[in-house]
């Protein structure tokens, strides 16, 4: 049954047109992602489907009581309210019965004689029962509780931080039970153990989705359809996004192939008429009328493809990076405790953890924006450092677009060594003439994060500081910058929520896991939840019990002919696994969308470690006999 009818809505800002006639319906129960590069209009139409916003021209039809819920990506909540007033502020019957109902009950604890306000509550617990509000109520607080937020339902919006009030506008979407949820980037700011249930949460419920997102996991395991906004039109392509991929790809290889067969029959066309051939005059008109028609049948301009085209890192000495037992606390609550880290040429690191844990202040900290509270951070001589942050720190909006790439460098020096103006970079990062002759304050947010992660890179920098780069880049500008990354030649260090970022472009883990305590484990983010769930499953091992502690070793002793044998096979050992774990992780790396070949690494690189880990057990209990 037809829940939604978009019927050819067109919207502009300025003289800048974002889409044209647009059409399409939707169904209930339906998934749709929404694509298209930064600038494209996809805020905007999920805006107007929401009701935020007016269409320029055509209307938004929705089938009658239809419950609507939609969460922004910034999301603007009343400051002086609590969590759980935030929470419980949706417009359904159930929402209005539920928040008088968390009211009273609140008013009735700190009053318990009241008997006023528990004649109230009496009154409403029937009507509880009729509209089944106690299962709306009781799915609240599981929603709540999962996103974290259990702690803070009495505290005032004011004191949150970005993600968690995220996760407050999240709680009111979902809380909400609409009948059509509308998500722009909902994994923004949120830590990749919450998007976890997220998904898991979203493909259980009924209701009909539609959303805005740049995580690929998300949009390959949620939607049914994909919708992409291109040159002012949408197209539609059945299936999740791997499938997207699959349909875009043969139609770009048809409209290719329909092109080549327009210009050669074009070519034949203009040559008879150029040789002056003899006919008829209505066929030497017929032949004219030809021409035109296929010069009138010109494609649409492909769209604009983002290019990195700048160098892939200076030179890099052997010292690069250094933490010796760094430690910072905030507000007396340890973030990072006696962290110890020292990076290698071309290391790849991913930093996760739940929001607040810290993650952010370490990026800082290394880039000397910080200062640990103790500790020693070193950086070698021939590091030039560039760090893509979450604010965009010194993007200012009144500066001109072009102006703000010049005030680094009129010229930029390309990939090939060759000098490129500063204006042709910026085209080749899909900021026409007009646009980099206007202030930046009218870029859209994904626009901006473009253009500043231009500004980073024209540096050449050869270690790279990305702090959730994933956040408000469209999925073409991903690809390319991952692209941009395999051939980086230096070290990468970045934040990021985005699973299928880290699996792309990490090779080693470090995870914050409470009270300071940061982890390493090696591989990316798949590996990192297969080892994960592992530990879970597997039980603590008992603890032998013994009457008494045994006596102390009088000394080391020496090792015996075959344990000498066994630690030098040992460590010959672990060297080779080691380098096969390396060339494991660069075939994983490269296997790209090929699922079937990326499991059959992946389980191949698990039991690797698994032997790795063995061997070095081994290792240590001889090492610590001598």
């Amino acid at each position: 049954m037809n829940l939604l009818s978009i019927e050819t809505i067109s919207k502009q800002y300025a003289e800048r047109p974002l889409f044209q006639e647009v059409s399409f319906g939707m169904n209930r129960g339906e998934r749709i992602g929404v694509i298209g590069v930064n600038g494209s209009g996809k805020s905007t139409l999920l805006r107007i489907i929401a009701g935020i916003e007016a269409p320029d021209s055509g209307r938004v039809v929705l089938a009658g009581g239809t419950h609507v819920a939609y969460l922004p990506q910034a999301p603007l909540l009343p400051e002086q309210h609590t969590v759980l007033e935030a929470v419980f502020a949706g417009d359904s019957p159930t929402m209005r019965l539920l928040r008088r109902y968390e009211q009273v009950s609140a008013e009735l604890a700190a009053h318990p004689h009241n008997q006023d306000l528990l004649s109230q509550l009496n009154a409403l617990t029937p009507q509880m029962d009729a509209l089944g509000a106690w299962d709306a109520e009781a799915a609240a607080h599981t929603i709540i509780t999962e996103l974290g937020l259990a702690e803070y339902v009495n505290a005032p919006i004011a004191i949150l931080s970005g993600g968690q009030r995220k996760r407050v506008a999240m709680a009111r979407a979902l809380v909400d039970q609409p009948d059509l949820l509308i998500l722009d980037e909902p994994t923004n700011h949120i830590d990749t153990d919450t998007i976890a249930w997220m998904e898991e949460y979203l493909a259980r419920i009924p209701c009909a989705l539609i959303l805005v997102t740049h995580d690929r996991y998300f949009l390959d395991r949620l939607v049914t359809r994909m919708l992409e906004l291109d040159r002012g039109r949408v197209s539609s392509y059945m299936g999740n996004y791997a499938s997207f991929l699959e349909q875009k790809a043969e139609r770009l290889a048809r409209e290719a192939a329909a092109e080549e067969s327009r210009q050669n029959l074009l070519r034949r066309e203009i040559a008879w008429l150029r040789r002056g051939a003899q006919a008829r005059t209505t066929k030497q008109k017929a032949h004219v009328e030809r021409v035109h028609t296929l010069m009138a049948q010109r494609p649409d301009a492909a769209q604009g493809t983002v290019e990195i085209d700048l160098g892939t890192g200076r030179r890099i000495g052997k010292r690069i990076l250094e933490l010796h037992a760094v430690s910072k606390q905030y507000a007396e609550r340890p973030l990072i405790n006696r962290f110890s880290l020292e990076l290698r040429p071309n290391d790849r690191l991913g930093i996760i953890g739940p929001n607040g844990s810290g993650k952010s202040t370490l990026l800082n900290l290394i880039a000397g924006r910080v200062e640990p509270d103790s500790g020693e951070i070193r950086i070698g001589a021939t590091i030039h450092m560039a760090y893509y942050d979450q604010e965009s720190a010194g993007l200012d909006p009144s500066l001109r677009v072009v102006d703000y790439i010049r005030e680094v460098a009129e010229l930029v020096r390309g990939r090939d060594g060759a000098l490129v103006a500063a204006t042709q970079m910026l085209e080749r990062f899909l900021f026409t003439p007009e646009m980099q002759w206007g202030t930046i304050a009218t870029l859209s947010g994904g626009e901006r994060r473009r253009l500043y992660l231009l500004r980073q890179l024209i540096h050449n920098p050869n270690l790279l500081i990305l702090d959730e780069p994933t956040n408000d880049l469209d999925l073409q500008t991903l690809g390319v910058l991952e692209d941009y990354l395999d051939d980086f030649n230096g070290v990468v260090i970045t934040v990021s929520h985005d699973r299928y970022f880290l699996d792309r472009v990490v090779d080693r883990i470090f995870a914050f896991e409470g009270e300071g305590r940061i982890v390493e484990y090696p591989g990316n983010y798949s590996l990192y939840r297969e080892y994960r769930a592992r530990q879970s499953k597997t039980p603590a091992p008992a603890k032998p019990r013994q009457a008494s502690p045994p006596p102390p070793p009088s000394g080391p002793r020496k090792l015996s002919s075959k344990e000498r044998r066994e630690i030098d096979t040992l460590e010959r050992r672990i060297s080779e696994l080691e380098a096969q774990r390396d060339t494991l992780g660069e075939q994983l790396n490269q296997a790209g969308s090929d699922h079937t070949r990326y499991a059959q690494l992946a389980a191949q690189l698990a039991q690797l470690e698994t032997e790795i880990e063995t061997a070095f057990t081994r290792w240590a209990e001889l090492s610590e006999l001598v």
